[in-house]
């Protein structure tokens, strides 16, 4: 029986991890891993405090299963400016619980806020995780994954209603997001692979795995 991991998926904004990663953080949940989000910024707009972003995360993670949703005040596109304060709120992240994988964004990422948000993450996990993998966001530049993770209807169901529950972003249309995980796999990975996958296969979600350490079984050897 596998034991449960501890898995913690670090972003910049609100959204951010149920775009990328919705389906995977969802399996990650009915295998038993308990997984936490920590969102470094509450995504502020305009004339807003944030407990609206607050409050539509804590709605995706009930439908995902996260176990928990923190959030620190580095404020929505100034996280050049906090580098520090960056830093020392991933370190109370991980002492939190300690986690056994990592999960952020690539670092060579167009929006300055990803790109900061998975260099710092990475720091940081490479001294208090063992694994590191890094996700694709819309804004990920020259990203060649290592990991295609393929979901079933159940699992894009789950991240389409997680997606839903970010009615403030208008500007966004999480249906597009939801479209593009169901072609991923197509559109990255050749058709004669595809032809093999199980029936209820739908759609992909990718990763570039940074660090992944692997013990012995512990079998013997005569």
């Amino acid at each position: 029986m596998t034991t449960p991991r501890s898995v913690l998926v670090v972003v910049a904004h609100p959204d951010d991890a149920e775009i990328a990663m919705g389906m995977r953080i969802r399996d990650h949940v009915l295998t038993g891993d308990r997984v936490r989000v920590h969102c470094l910024s509450a995504g502020r707009v305009e004339k807003e405090d944030g407990s609206v972003r607050r409050d539509e995360c804590l709605a995706a993670a009930k439908i995902l299963g996260i176990g928990g949703y923190t959030f620190s005040q580095i404020p929505d596109t100034r996280f050049t400016d906090h580098r520090g304060a960056i830093n020392a709120a991933l370190f109370d992240a991980f002492s939190a619980e300690r986690p056994d994988v990592v999960y952020t964004h690539y670092p060579d990422d167009q929006h300055l806020d990803h790109a900061i948000t998975g260099e710092e993450a990475t720091t940081v996990a490479m001294r208090e995780a063992a694994d590191l993998i890094h996700f694709r966001s819309p804004y990920s530049r020259a990203f060649e994954p290592t990991l295609y993770f393929v979901g079933t209807a159940d699992l894009l169901a789950a991240k389409q209603a997680a997606l839903a529950c970010f009615a403030s972003q208008q500007q966004l249309d999480m249906t597009v997001f939801g479209g593009l995980t169901a072609l991923a796999y197509r559109q990255h990975v050749h058709h004669r692979v595809v032809e093999r996958f199980p029936d209820n296969a739908c759609g992909a979600e990718m990763f570039r795995t940074a660090r992944q350490i692997v013990h012995a079984s512990g079998g013997r050897s005569d």
